[in-house]
């Protein structure tokens, strides 16, 4: 039976899970969500999942919300990087979600898919600063390591590249970072990894076809 996620090419929180997926051989197929045109907050989408929000994992009769719920369920399944301690797997997922994604996610979002005139500037430099000491923990962690909770790659490094792919500026340059840029060199050049654009459906490049008069 395939899986079904449901998604979004610029949602870096539905990356995660979509990398995850993939890298693990999980039969899955996504399932565009035009979260931009409102569907998260349409009733048949909700009727999926009551939060509004992807990634939205399905297979069978289970139905799965929240991006590292998805990614611990498909490491257990297959018994593929859930990493050889459990804790420390885990202890980065929420690094990521509470430190990481919870802090880029949102400035992404308001840098770029905000109309300039709706953009807080003080919200956006609130969330860069909070972030700088961020960057600078994980690119000291991963001084003369490979990977960030194990010697081989865990769904802690799915979850803490979620959005560090993404070529829209939202004040992380990995060039600034280069323990950072060569963990991300490592992450993009294992078999079967994908850029998020090419993994989901939907990017940006979509909504400005249609935007040009």
């Amino acid at each position: 039976m395939t899986a079904q996620l449901w998604c979004f090419g610029e949602s870096g929180n539905a990356y995660k899970a979509a990398l995850t997926l993939e890298l693990a051989g999980y039969d899955w197929a996504p399932v565009y969500v035009d979260f931009f045109n409102g569907e998260a907050r349409g009733p048949e989408f909700r009727a999926i999942n009551p939060m509004g929000e992807v990634p939205v994992f399905r297979e069978g009769a289970l139905t799965l919300t929240q991006s590292a719920v998805i990614q611990l369920h498909v490491a257990e399944r297959t018994g593929q990087f859930l990493g050889s301690d459990r804790n420390e797997t885990l202890r980065w997922l929420m690094f990521d979600n509470h430190r990481l994604s919870g802090q880029a996610g949102p400035v992404r979002f308001l840098m770029n898919f905000l109309p300039a005139a709706r953009r807080p500037q003080g919200g956006i430099d609130y969330l860069q600063g909070r972030l700088k000491p961020t960057y600078q923990l994980l690119d000291d962690h991963l001084e003369g390591r490979d990977w960030v909770a194990d010697t081989a790659p865990t769904i802690a490094d799915f979850a803490c590249c979620g959005y560090l792919f993404y070529p829209e500026p939202f004040g992380f340059d990995r060039k600034q970072w280069p323990n950072i840029d060569r963990w991300l060199d490592g992450i993009a050049a294992l078999p079967g990894w994908k850029h998020p654009y090419d993994l989901m459906p939907g990017n940006p490049s979509d909504r400005a076809a249609k935007e040009d008069p």
